[in-house]
């Protein structure tokens, strides 16, 4: 077929498989895939045969763009808030409650009674005051946002106070000095890496305007350690006449050692140890929307609201009313190991691991000729920069070959094809089970796996 006689890409644009395609990945990119393989049937100086068929061109085109887009995937890394796979998967519940709200209009800055303008996260900040005990509470779209108004806020142009061993970088390598650099504020380092004493803060009281204190998010210091407790800061801030913040991170709203053998600080007993302000995030161990929970002294939120920073950071309706949600399950805990995805994995037994571990390997077993597949003992973790050291008991598929590559290639196989993400250790790859938020489904989607 000669290149002046390939169909134009409008027409073939009407064809249904074409249109189905637009419909999944977007009108642009299938119509710039469409001109690509035509201009390379041009350069060639011969159209092949299939270039006249709507269908071969939509067979090209959905290989293509197969990998692009945003996709449900099953975790099998045996990291239950994975932050490159969306931290906390959220409650099904939840999501269907709020659906009427955010695709229509809904009252979120309007006082029905009244008639006139509300308070946007009047909601959502009492359910966080009753559940902290903090005196009041505001919302941004995260917790690095939280943390940014409240230097902003609190300390623009002045110093503030932070232990060296806590000059944390988290995840994409941001960092909390470059952090607090943007917002306006100078740090005062104070102490050593593993040691920090009260009177290494007591000696910038003079000069500073916050002091701060940061959960050591994705690592831990243990040996010849020494930091100071909330309790002593707070004790040193009140003195002092300064607000003490203290950055949290993970954000528990329940004690964990009432469901599994973990220990995680929450910003209740914060704010009773005498911190005037606590920072959280809303999607990690509270299995929540991605947001940035500020609660604690009243005087000090109203700063915080006035800042003009805050409009910019603020949380939107979908986020809003989703942590509405997910706060009325924490105020009835016994509910969450059956309601959170996040505590439904965390609580699972090991019982019901091994038998889904056993179920994967019977799947997988006649799919997969030549390699090994065996049911092992694993450990899990939190992830997301909650509990760092800490060790969950799991259970896992253990898939090795002979040949190394095979494993590499089969990773990239069920990654591509079934969206299952594993990881490798001790030279195999290992699926474990405790970590993903549905498991039929995964099973499911392994069932149709071909290796060929």
């Amino acid at each position: 077929m000669q290149p002046r006689q390939l169909p134009a890409i409008g027409k073939l644009l009407e064809a249904p498989e074409l249109q189905a395609l637009a419909i999944r990945h977007g009108a642009f990119a299938v119509k710039e895939s469409l001109r690509a393989l035509q201009q390379a049937a041009r350069q060639a100086g011969e159209a092949p045969a299939w270039a006249a068929v709507p269908g071969e061109y939509a067979k090209r085109i959905g290989a293509a763009l197969a990998g692009r887009g945003y996709r449900a995937v099953h975790n099998f890394t045996g990291t239950l808030i994975h932050t490159n796979l969306g931290r906390s998967p959220l409650d099904k519940t939840a999501w269907e409650a709020v659906k009427p709200l955010v695709t229509g209009s809904m009252n979120l800055e309007y006082d029905l009674e009244s008639g006139q303008r509300g308070d946007r996260e009047g909601i959502v900040a009492e359910r966080l005051t009753g559940l902290t005990g903090g005196e009041a509470a505001t919302i941004v779209n995260n917790n690095a946002a939280a943390l940014l108004l409240v230097l902003n806020t609190l300390a623009l142009n002045r110093p503030v106070t932070v232990s060296r061993g806590e000059l944390v970088e988290i995840g994409g390598s941001f960092r909390l000095p470059e952090l607090m650099a943007r917002s306006g504020c100078r740090l005062l380092e104070v102490g050593t890496t593993n040691r920090t004493h009260l009177r290494d803060y007591a000696a910038t009281v003079g000069e500073a305007a916050l002091l701060l204190k940061v959960h050591p998010s994705n690592y831990a210091i243990a040996g010849f350690t020494s930091e100071v407790g909330t309790a002593r800061l707070a004790e040193l801030a009140r003195a002092e006449g300064l607000p003490f913040c203290v950055d949290l991170g993970s954000g528990a709203l329940v004690d964990l050692t009432r469901f599994a053998q973990l220990y995680e600080l929450m910003p209740r007993k914060v704010l009773d140890q005498g911190a005037d302000l606590v920072t959280f995030s809303g999607d990690k161990l509270m299995g929540g929307v991605q947001a940035g929970l500020i609660v604690g002294r009243a005087d000090l939120i109203a700063q915080l609201n006035a800042n003009p920073l805050k409009r910019a950071l603020r949380a939107d309706k979908v986020t809003l009313a989703l942590l509405n949600e997910v706060l009325k399950l924490h105020e009835d805990p016994e509910r969450l190991p059956n309601a959170l995805p996040v505590m439904q994995m965390l609580t699972r037994p090991i019982e019901e691991l091994a038998e889904r571990a056993e179920r994967l390997r019977r799947v997988l077993a006649e799919k997969l000729p030549g390699y090994n597949l065996q049911c092992r003992p694993s450990e899990g973790q939190i992830g997301s920069g909650a509990l760092p050291d800490a060790r969950i008991e799991s259970r896992a598929l253990v898939i090795r070959h002979a040949n190394a590559a095979e494993d590499r290639w089969l990773e990239q196989r069920l990654r591509r094809t079934r969206q299952v993400i594993g990881r490798f250790r001790h030279d195999a790859l290992w699926l474990d089970v405790r970590s993903v938020a549905d498991f039929e489904g995964a099973l499911s989607r392994l069932a149709e796996f071909r290796s060929e």
